[in-house]
């Protein structure tokens, strides 16, 4: 490699990294709790909450329904959605099937007993804070992408940075660590090495963390593209009252999508359904597919399935990227690996720092030891 190149290479390193490092120790520092958000959650927030009937059948999707609709008289059903750990169903109701957020109305009931579930949010505001701070800074969307363009230049940083040391051990062998070297030439040694043995990881991570920060974009073009296409085929007409059983409803969807597991339901009149249909969306059963989504609609009137949609590439990109981006897919153990690889990271951000600060000095002392010297040939 030419030198004029090297020295490009050198500085797309540098003020890449100068330039998002302090944001990525934040979400460095925010992803490690993160990781572990669900164990986290579980001793903030034990759930002393259990089934009144534990060994009992569970009640129907239309028993729940029912007993939900009586609690709420006069509203009707928006949302039916599924615990995926305690045999609990989340009910959203409202003055109408198309009422705002503002006048919705969310409560749990016990699948055993019909019961309504008190709310279990004992530390949430803890993990929220850390997942709000993480994910969009409380800036909203424009957090968000802000957040992603520090992750790019974090991705270019990596590229560069491997490009960097491949230069820089042409004439060491790799894993090299001058003790005999000044404090600064050993914390580049550091540097060097646990940035070439974490690259695959940062990319990995970095990448998939850019991806999460276009969520919405991404959400919204797969509701007014696919999605939207999917409903307005069937869209149109007054809002019906649905008659066809849910339970059976749900049966049938879970025939058109087979291997999927029921995640809620839209009832018809609502953002996610048409006027005349339950849009039924299901997940994949395993850790890495459970993001991936099917929405089936079937006919509130007659109980027909009348099609289904798979979600979109860039949409399953979004899906797969979120587990892959906190390890959530392998267990305890690889969550436990995810948190010691951002640690190291975050030792590379900051020796990064050091060794940028270190070099600051040296050029400053160097050039004052030059103006000294001029002053004294000059006098």
């Amino acid at each position: 490699m030419r030198a004029s190149t090297a020295k490009v290479w050198e500085f797309i390193h540098k003020w890449t990294s100068l330039i998002c490092t302090a944001f990525l120790l934040m979400l460095c520092l925010t992803g490690l709790p993160l990781i572990f958000h669900d164990e986290i959650d579980e001793a903030l927030n034990p759930d002393v909450w259990q089934p009144k009937y534990p060994d009992a059948a569970p009640l129907t999707l239309d028993q729940i329904l029912t007993t939900a609709l009586n609690h709420r008289a006069g509203e009707q059903a928006i949302y039916m959605s599924f615990d995926i750990v305690r045999p609990v169903i989340n009910v959203t109701s409202g003055p109408t099937a198309d009422a705002p957020g503002t006048q919705m109305h969310f409560a749990s009931y016990d699948m055993t007993s019909g019961e309504i579930v008190p709310p279990a949010d004992v530390g949430e505001s803890v993990m929220e804070f850390i997942l709000q701070l993480h994910t969009d800074m409380f800036l909203g969307l424009p957090g968000m992408l802000f957040l992603g363009a520090m992750g790019f230049l974090f991705a270019l940083s990596t590229i560069s940075g491997v490009v960097v040391y491949r230069q820089y051990m042409r004439k060491l062998s790799f894993g090299t660590i001058r003790k005999h070297k000044s404090t600064r030439h050993k914390w580049l040694d550091y540097h060097n090495l646990l940035g070439i043995v974490t690259v695959a990881w940062v990319l990995v991570v970095g990448l998939t963390g850019v991806i999460n920060t276009l969520e919405k974009p991404i959400l919204d073009t797969w509701r007014d593209n696919n999605l939207s296409q999917l409903l307005s085929e069937h869209q149109g007409g007054e809002i019906v009252q649905p008659v066809a059983s849910l339970s059976d409803a749900v049966e049938q969807a879970k025939l058109a999508a087979p291997d999927m597991t029921l995640q809620f339901v839209a009832f018809p009149g609502s953002d996610f359904s048409s006027n005349q249909h339950y849009a039924i969306f299901l997940h994949g059963n395993t850790p890495l597919t459970k993001e991936l989504i099917t929405p089936v609609l079937v006919d509130a009137l007659t109980g027909e399935v009348i099609g289904l949609s798979e979600m979109p590439w860039y949409a399953k990109a979004l899906s797969l990227s979120r587990p892959l981006h906190f390890g959530d897919y392998g267990g305890l153990l690889l969550k436990i690996l995810w948190a010691i690889l951002d640690v190291i990271t975050m030792i590379i951000l900051g020796s990064g720092l050091y060794l940028w600060y270190q070099k600051s000095r040296k050029g400053q002392r160097s050039n004052a030891e030059n103006n000294i010297s001029s002053g004294v040939v000059n006098g």
